[in-house]
């Protein structure tokens, strides 16, 4: 069996399923545990808890430097290639107009206004548009909707480039999730069979981007891919990572919505430093050779954006990495009719997000599977920081603001008669406003990064932009740990999550 392919426990038998699940319950088991043990030992243990919550502290305190700064370098790394010539670069490089782009934008219910600037975009790349081969992927369900709408997309940008093409994925493919991934492999197999193929294109010369259908490329992005893969070393054994901003509609988003998306702009141009922990996000770009070896996207996934790279990190037997861009998409950030929506909406996708836990048992149980002919440092390696990272999201935020209470609330009259539940407070609070300049510093980045203000806003909005990010901490916990920590709990009682699409608003 291939097991590169697998969704979920629920598609092997016998032990390699029993196997399976137990991988799938290990990440909610460590968070749960992690969790319930500190709220217990504050009972039975408060002391040790203190000690515990003032180390951590000191912790978060030295993470939230280093990540500043990491954070700082990208930007300033990210601001530079912006400003780059890139098409120049590419000029001087023997070939370079060999390569032909195909662009893939899946697409579900989201209305021509959104869709219409993705594709006026790639226009205005300025990357010969000849050679680019442009995919609207549609779904059958979505029905005649879907189909008027592609025929309007098409009667604009038809002839703009070498190709443009309209799919269809069918409905209700037996063993197929509903979701993302599915339709761009239904769509990448069928511009191999009408266009690569059948025109006998070099598989070498293809990069593919798959762009959620809300991505604004900024101007020079396929110069910017070009070189880089024209330049790294080993390029076919990697993906190319763009930083997403939100700034499609930002300034028209509700405030908790900014910051949620903020900070995961800040979380993805941090990850392009520390290569080792990157993996593929949201819309990215990778070689169509590397892409035809795997067999394209798998069609029971909901995170399929970042299991393409678990699947050749697997198929590749850990030769495999994600190249960072350094280098901007602008994409929406979640907004709705109401507040109450946009909130609702924005949880379940913060707990979409999470539900990359997945890629967890997936890992795992394709190293056991495979130890023999895998190198086993790299994979444990990788395995460890998947585990660090979706555990750290769980329990971090509740850490700090819910368990550091624990011990005075439930440690009875001897511990709050001690000079330590004196000092806990107080030591916490003076950590947590020290730390409290890595807010400041996100908010300083955040308001360099936001494009000029639309005419007709207020001047108050400028301010706004800068005072969101005091709910900063309440966000991280209701937008970032509780939908974290529910996809785990889910995945292991076996609930899994269907793919929901997120819904845009303008």
């Amino acid at each position: 069996m291939n097991f590169l392919k697998i969704g979920n426990a629920s598609e092997l038998a016998g032990s390699d399923r029993m196997a399976y699940r137990l991988f799938e319950i290990l990440p909610a088991f460590l968070s749960v545990a992690t969790l319930l043990l500190l709220i217990v030992f504050s009972y039975f243990q408060p002391v040790f808890v203190a000690y515990f919550i003032i180390l951590f502290d000191i912790y978060w305190l030295l993470l939230v430097v280093y990540l500043s700064i990491h954070l700082f370098y990208a930007y300033s790394r990210m601001m530079k290639n912006i400003k780059i010539d890139w098409k120049d670069k590419c000029q001087n490089i023997k070939s370079w107009d060999e390569i032909i782009h195909l662009i893939i934008f899946p697409t579900y219910n989201e209305p021509a206004e959104v869709i219409l600037p993705s594709f006026q975009a790639l226009i205005d790349d300025g990357y010969p548009t000849d050679k680019m081969i442009v995919v609207l992927a549609t779904e059958e369900r979505e029905g005649r909707k879907a189909a008027l709408k592609a025929e309007y997309i098409k009667n604009i940008f038809g002839n703009k480039f070498r190709d443009f093409l309209v799919t269809i994925h069918p409905d209700n493919i037996n063993g197929e999730l509903k979701g993302k991934g599915a339709n761009q492999a239904w769509a990448a197999k069928t511009v191999k069979e009408r266009i690569i193929d059948k025109e006998n294109l070099n598989y070498d010369k293809i990069l593919v981007s798959v762009f959620d259908i809300d991505t604004i490329i900024n101007k020079g992005y396929f110069f910017r891919l070009s070189y880089a893969f024209l330049t790294v070393k080993n390029p076919y054994r990697a993906s190319y990572q763009p930083i997403p901003v939100y700034h499609n509609n930002v300034w028209r988003a509700p405030f908790f919505a900014r910051v949620a998306a903020s900070s995961n702009t800040f979380w993805q141009m941090m990850q392009q430093i520390r290569s080792e922990k990157l993996a593929t996000y949201s819309s990215h770009s990778m070689t169509w050779r590397a892409l035809a070896d795997i067999g394209f996207w798998s069609t029971t996934m909901v995170s399929e954006d970042s299991r393409i790279f678990w699947h050749c990190f697997c198929f590749y037997k850990g030769d495999y990495r994600v190249e960072p861009l350094y280098f901007p998409v602008s994409m929406d950030v979640t907004m709705d009719i109401s507040l109450l929506q946009t909130a609702i909406n924005l949880y379940k996708q913060q707990r979409r997000w999470g539900w990359g836990v997945e890629n967890i048992p997936y890992l795992i149980f394709n190293t056991y599977k495979n130890w023999r002919c895998y190198p086993m440092k790299s994979f444990i390696n990788r395995i460890f920081i998947q585990l660090y990272g979706f555990h750290s999201w769980a329990t971090n935020a509740l850490i700090i603001g819910v368990i550091g209470w624990m011990p005075m609330l439930l440690g009875g009259d001897r511990f709050n008669s001690s000079v330590l539940s004196s000092n806990l407070p107080v030591v916490t609070r003076t950590l947590m406003i020290v730390a409290m300049f890595g807010l400041v510093f996100s908010a300083i980045i955040s308001s360099r990064l936001l494009p000029p203000r639309p005419a007709g806003t207020r001047a108050y909005k400028s301010v706004s932009m800068v005072l969101q990010w005091l709910i900063l901490p309440f966000s991280i916990i209701v937008f970032g740990t509780i939908p974290g920590l529910e996809a785990q709990i889910r995945l292991a009682i076996g609930k899994y999550l269907g793919f929901w699409v997120t819904p845009k608003t303008r």
